[in-house]
């Protein structure tokens, strides 16, 4: 089949291009304002793509068009799908695809919250290091992969489940058609209030994962008491972990530093001392996860996990480190919900507990730049010596009550934390010029930034090196 992606740099859509090119499928793909580091991948994708939207990027032989969520996208006005059905080709989104595609494979669903990305990409590469060739489906990039979608040769097929609606004509979750015979839920909590306005709302695409599962698969569950009150709903073998002694996997003696150290515990008091360079007590948490998966299930031995979590080195935006000589380290975040951004923060504090911390946050997506989630700013922040607060974006903002920037910055500021807003990055940049030096900076946000992840690293390099 010919298949062409129009959005090709959204996290999804790229890992779902790349798995249909190893399935032997021939691909392109278009976009437009892009930004990284989903601009500097695409470009290496090795298939055709446009930076545009244009009736003459769609191939005279094409098969299926797969249409991105984005509001930018233009949906069903954008030229490339009103050529597309004009001349009769198909028109599907990126979860249908992979839903139409991996019927016959043994699919792992990992969902959640916060942590899906980091546990889906571990899973994948311990796998692949253990020399299993599994596929994968990751809305991430992470180095110790070469891909974010993988097809694989056995069976297995690990996927991100995003729990977030296909489109506005669609209010499906997109891991509802992923047919999962397995799942790793990693959390449970409200977001995307913009689309799921209330916690019922929001966890009933959960509990209808948890009802499909089939009766010989296996649900590994976070200890957790909203996750505990929908288990009864799995019909599946279930299987507890946590950072805390509980009836399944848990951790024990943790030791934070930059690489950190921990003995992961089975249910039969089985015990393996673990390394890890990634930061924060969440990361801990989400080995504990994909460990009580994967041993459960025994596809890899207790020593090719312990190997695979020693060499992995993260993702893309989940806490790295951007400067490479400067005294004021910059991180880099991903902060597209309260839970995430807190687990950010938390993790830095840890890390740098001497260190005074300045944000940086852009509140990119839908859930803060909605009123609904005003009082997310309350505490979002807490144990910062500083916020920065870019203005937040304009797309799709008549979908909801969007904030504005000036209520923003003033229910920050309420909580007595010095915030200053920003709107150009050569603003921001001289605003952390005057830094004393023993700082930290963590940049938070999913979205461009004023492309600081790009600028600031190399101007702190230089200015306190």
């Amino acid at each position: 089949m010919r298949i062409h992606f129009t959005g090709i740099a959204g996290a999804g859509m790229s890992a779902v291009a790349l798995m249909m090119r190893d399935a032997g499928h021939q691909v392109s793909g278009s976009d437009a304002d892009v930004f990284p580091p989903m601009s500097t991948y695409v470009a290496g994708l090795g298939f055709p793509v446009t930076y545009r939207f244009d009736a003459a990027n769609l191939p005279p032989d094409l098969d299926v068009l797969v249409l991105g969520a984005s509001a930018k996208l233009g949906g069903d006005d954008n030229p490339e799908v009103l050529a597309a059905r004009s001349r009769g080709v198909a028109i599907t989104n990126f979860a249908e695809l992979v839903g139409r595609f991996t019927g016959d494979r043994i699919n792992t669903v990992i969902a959640g919250s916060f942590g899906k990305s980091t546990c889906t990409a571990l899973m994948a590469h311990i796998l692949r290091q253990a020399g299993v060739d599994a596929g994968w489906m990751i809305g991430a990039i992470s180095a110790s992969l070469p891909e974010t979608g993988h097809w694989g040769q056995v069976p297995d097929m690990v996927l991100e489940g995003d729990e977030y609606i296909i489109g506005n004509g669609d209010l499906r979750s997109k891991f509802a058609l992923y047919h999962p015979q397995h799942l790793l839920l990693t959390s449970l909590i409200h977001d995307h209030v913009n689309v799921f306005p209330t916690f019922a709302d929001y966890e009933a695409p959960f509990i209808d994962l948890l009802k499909g599962l089939p009766a010989d698969g296996l649900c590994v569950l976070r200890n957790h008491p909203a996750i505990q009150a929908v288990a009864p709903e799995a019909r599946a073998r279930v299987v507890w972990y946590d950072t805390e002694p509980c009836e399944g996997w848990f951790s024990r003696d943790v030791a934070y530093g930059e690489t950190s150290t921990f003995t992961l515990v089975g249910p039969r008091g089985q015990a393996l001392d673990l390394a890890t360079r990634l930061l924060g007590t969440h990361n801990i948490e989400n080995i504990v996860g994909v460990g009580a998966y994967l041993l459960t299930r025994g596809l890899v031995s207790p020593r090719a996990f312990a190997k695979g979590v020693a060499s992995f080195e993260g993702i893309r935006r989940r806490l790295d480190r951007l400067t490479t000589t400067s005294r004021v380290p910059v991180i880099e975040g991903f902060g597209s919900s309260y839970e995430k951004a807190r687990s950010a923060i938390e993790a830095v504090q840890l890390h740098f507990p001497q260190r005074p911390l300045t944000v940086v946050f852009e509140p990119h997506t839908f859930s803060w730049r909605s009123r609904d989630a005003l009082s997310w700013y309350d505490t979002v922040f807490k144990g910062a010596a500083r916020v920065l607060i870019c203005p937040p974006p304009g797309h799709g903002a008549e979908s909801h009550q969007q904030s504005t920037f000036g209520e923003i910055l003033a229910r920050t500021a309420a909580t007595g934390i010095p915030t200053l807003g920003v709107e150009t990055a050569e603003e921001t940049i001289e605003a952390l010029s005057h830094l004393r030096g023993d700082e930290i900076v963590l940049l938070l946000s999913s979205g461009p930034l004023l492309g600081l992840p790009d600028t600031l690293p190399g101007f702190l390099d230089e200015r306190f090196a």
